[in-house]
């Protein structure tokens, strides 16, 4: 069989994206970090917690659509560097923020800048790797979500003791952002397609392009499994250290470094093994990456229910035991998002990721960290009103937000169903793709 080329400059590009990525996710998660301080200081219930997430995650979704079609059709380079130098320059703004409203409007804006990466450096690592090697690829630059996870976890909570204020990560944090966003309009981008082994013009035009993409049908399922595995990453990113804090009773520092193992650490093995593995079941069989997914979104259900239901276990049993099952969780990467550009041809491909993430954010992320804040203060209520007490405290809470965590090992159930539906069509869709593409050449 012939192999497709892959672009000299490939793995330089990729480090790039990857350190670019890695900001991304440290800049997203500190909010989730000091929003303890910041609840106490503002007097916020969980729900308005909760809508610091679900806002910053909508304006992300509903930016992305069209970002995403102009890194189709324009610089990609350009794209990621502007949106680069908006989030970091915003982050900074973000420790300035007086009231509620205030950190909640300028996180929108944090969205709108972020929106413009993720398209674009899908569509271009589709365009610097071959695919029998955009798995590792892909799993290479997905690490920038756990080290940025780890390297938010592991420091933000030193930066509020060592400075005395949930302010200071904010303005740390913009600094080398704002360094990479430069590097980021030097990239050498090649051309659309280049890594396929049929090759078709990128100037030739793609009729009704949002049409093609919403009529493949593994798309639609790899959107509902993201849908329901975006539910459950962002209620636990958003609420994993005030739950550790409240129910656990752990300091800031400590709580924050528990979550960086639970999020963070499981990402570094989960993506680098998971990618090799995905690239490995798929030379043997086509739907063996999502095959793979589907069977690790069930061990991370397990791991996770068992973990909430065990109750007041103790700190390092529920931290390992919640840790295996993200482990496994991290898998959803390496194996989804390179499914995605194997049914979709590559004049559509950053189209296509803007679409699989405006669902992922508008209905996935964006309503995970609400929903579990709105079961959280109701829980709270029902705990408080069982004790008979007239007032709330911090052990209804503690138990409300506990409850409401629940919902975590549902969504990666229903995710693994859906990727067991996507596994079904993906065959045919990928054929097709390949299909189009000699079609488009003749």
């Amino acid at each position: 069989m012939q192999q497709s080329p892959q672009a000299a400059n490939a793995w330089r590009v990729l480090f790039l994206l990857f350190l670019a990525n890695l900001f991304n996710f440290f800049d997203r998660t500190i909010p989730a970090i000091i929003i303890e301080p910041v609840r106490h200081e503002w007097s916020l219930s969980d729900f308005q917690l909760g809508l610091i997430g679900t806002a910053f995650t909508l304006v992300y979704a509903v930016a992305g659509v069209p970002l995403g079609r102009m890194a189709d059709t324009g610089a990609r380079r350009k794209i990621m560097g502007w949106g680069l130098a908006v989030w970091s320059g915003l982050t900074a703004v973000n420790g300035l923020a007086w009231n509620f409203w205030s950190f909640l409007l300028v996180r929108m804006g944090v969205g709108i800048g972020e929106a413009s990466y993720a398209p674009a450096a899908n569509s271009l690592i589709g365009d610097l790797f071959p695919a029998h090697k955009r798995a590792r690829a892909m799993g290479i630059f997905m690490l920038g979500l756990p080290l940025g996870l780890v390297l938010a976890f592991f420091t933000i909570g030193a930066m509020v003791k060592a400075f005395d204020s949930w302010r200071a990560p904010f303005f740390i944090a913009a600094v080398p952002g704002l360094i990479l966003a430069i590097f980021m309009f030097f990239i050498k981008e090649p051309a659309r397609g280049a890594a396929e082994v049929v090759k078709v013009s990128s100037a030739t035009p793609v009729d009704k392009p949002l049409r093609r993409v919403l009529a493949i049908r593994t798309f639609w399922w790899l959107t509902v499994a993201g849908l329901t595995y975006n539910f459950a990453t962002y209620a636990t990113n958003s609420f994993m250290v005030p739950m550790l804090q409240r129910y656990f009773l752990m300091p800031l520092e400590q709580a924050a470094i528990s979550t960086g193992i639970i999020t963070g650490l499981t990402g570094l093995v989960g993506l680098t093994l998971g990618g090799w593995v995905a690239d490995k079941v798929h030379q043997k069989s086509e739907r063996g990456r999502l095959l793979l997914a589907a069977f690790s979104m069930a061990i991370a259900a397990v791991c996770t229910g068992y973990a909430l239901m065990a109750g007041r276990i103790e700190i390092g049993l529920f931290v390992g035991v919640f840790s295996l099952g993200w482990l496994f969780a991290y898998n959803f990467y390496t194996c989804v998002y390179t499914a995605i550009q194997d049914v979709v041809e590559p004049r559509l491909r950053a189209t296509a990721m803007a679409l699989y993430f405006a669902g992922l954010y508008l209905l996935g992320g964006g309503l995970g960290p609400v929903v579990v804040g709105l079961l959280s203060d109701h829980y709270s209520q029902v705990a408080m009103l069982a004790a008979g007490a007239g007032e709330m405290n911090e052990t209804f809470k503690a138990v409300g937000l506990h409850n409401a965590m629940y919902l975590v090992p549902a969504a990666l159930t229903l995710t693994m169903l859906a990727l067991f539906q996507a596994a079904r069509c993906f065959v045919r869709d990928a054929a097709n793709m390949r299909q189009g593409l000699a079609a488009a050449m003749a």
